[in-house]
């Protein structure tokens, strides 16, 4: 018999606030605390939550909802984060110049997630990405 391994899902809201960025960090980290995700990894997840609610805040200046989406192993399976904001402008990837102070977000988080993609929603779109966990050695 196969036992179904349970889907954990979780969400904060997050204000319009630059200073909320810094709250969906600490909330990410306490919510992989003990899961079995690898201290690089939770570094990796921490890095990707600050870009997607940066954009959020940021582009939109309205309220996001911060999602976590896992298996109750993570450590197995990949780990999706989503950040759902009331914009339907889709996400656009910039090329900065080197100079610049932002305009890198998107490209961070092609760099680091295994996967990532936005999909429309009926109040706006949600923006999300996975990154594959596999058990730590």
């Amino acid at each position: 018999m196969q036992v179904q391994e349970q889907v954990l899902r979780t969400q904060l809201e997050v204000g319009p606030e630059p200073s909320e960025v810094r709250r969906a960090r600490h909330w990410l980290r306490e919510r992989l605390a003990g899961t079995g995700v690898s201290p690089g990894q939770v570094d990796t997840l921490t890095l990707l939550v600050s870009e997607l609610v940066t954009n959020a805040v940021v582009h939109t200046g309205s309220p996001a909802v911060l999602r976590l989406v896992m298996r109750e192993r993570a450590c197995r399976h990949p780990v999706r984060l989503e950040v759902a904001d009331r914009s339907a402008l889709a996400p656009r990837p910039r090329s900065a110049d080197t100079d610049d102070t932002c305009g890198r977000g998107l490209e961070l988080v092609d760099l680091l997630a295994d996967r990532w993609g936005w999909q429309r929603e009926p109040a706006g779109k949600r923006v999300w990405c996975e990154l594959d966990c596999p058990a730590a050695l």
